[in-house]
């Protein structure tokens, strides 16, 4: 029996939800866990044959679908969404977990180009999905959002200060869009701070322990730690929260580490 098989409920049934950056790590989490609540998930990722075995992991074609393309791409943005509501019936929930680092360094010497591809993919994609999925199907049915930030987005993190910036951008776009699409759509976002995933990997590797000693759980996050907490801010139990921050740290940010 598979993890999604075990923890079957119908908090999603009949509702389908697109989560981007979805073939491994957290956004493959959070899809797990929104098809064990009963939702049908189309999921993306850059790479399909990555997609395929997540979507094999995820229950097979009657549970979930793949589309490859970037995220920031506007024409695979109208595809997914097309094909989410073509398969499944609906788009009603959005998970926007893509987002890049491409360089590591003080702000001061920061290549502007380098920087404008971060806000591009961190920030505009973002609202980019979130505007062309209300207008196919949230404006008139309603829907619920979640935006995946980064502790890095509330405090100064130096050496990835772009990241943290364009972060901090999508949690103020996270609390503007709850102001404009209220009562029908909730928009919150989530603000993990270190994750072991592929990602993360330069931040920890090769000295987790020395990493990890900075948070008052004394370890770093794990892709499951965050399924519950965003499908938490997607559903019913989290109806009257819009426009917030879940911060999932590990406590980091209360011993003053970013």
């Amino acid at each position: 029996m598979t993890r999604t098989e075990q923890t079957s409920t119908d908090r999603f049934a009949g509702r389908t939800a697109i989560v981007t950056g979805a073939s491994r790590g957290i956004g493959l989490a959070i899809a797990e866990r929104l098809v064990a609540g009963g939702a049908k998930v189309a999921i993306t990722g850059r790479k399909a044959d990555a997609l395929a075995t997540a979507v094999a992991e995820l229950g097979g074609a009657g549970r979930a679908l793949g589309v490859a393309g970037r995220a920031e791409d506007t024409d695979h943005q109208d595809e997914v969404i097309e094909k989410a509501v073509e398969t499944f019936g609906s788009a009603d929930l959005l998970v926007n977990n893509t987002g890049i680092n491409p360089v590591y360094g003080p702000l001061a010497e920061l290549d502007l180009d380098a920087a404008r591809k971060i806000v591009e993919v961190n920030c505009f994609c973002a609202l980019s999905w979130i505007q062309k999925v209300n207008k196919a199907w949230m404006v008139e049915h309603g829907g619920s959002v979640v935006n995946v930030a980064s502790v890095g987005g509330i405090r100064p993190a130096p050496g990835i200060g772009m990241y943290g910036a364009s972060k901090a951008m999508l949690i103020h776009l996270t609390e503007e869009l709850a102001v404009e699409l209220g009562p029908g759509i909730r928009v919150n976002a989530v603000a993990p701070a270190v994750v072991k995933t592929t990602f993360a990997t330069a931040l920890y590797d090769g000295r987790e322990e020395e990493v990890a000693a900075a948070y008052p759980l004394k370890r770093l996050g794990i892709p499951s730690d965050f399924g519950g907490a965003v499908t938490f801010l997607l559903s019913e139990d989290a109806a009257w929260m819009t426009g917030q921050t879940l911060v999932i740290d590990g406590g980091l940010t209360l011993a003053g580490g970013t």
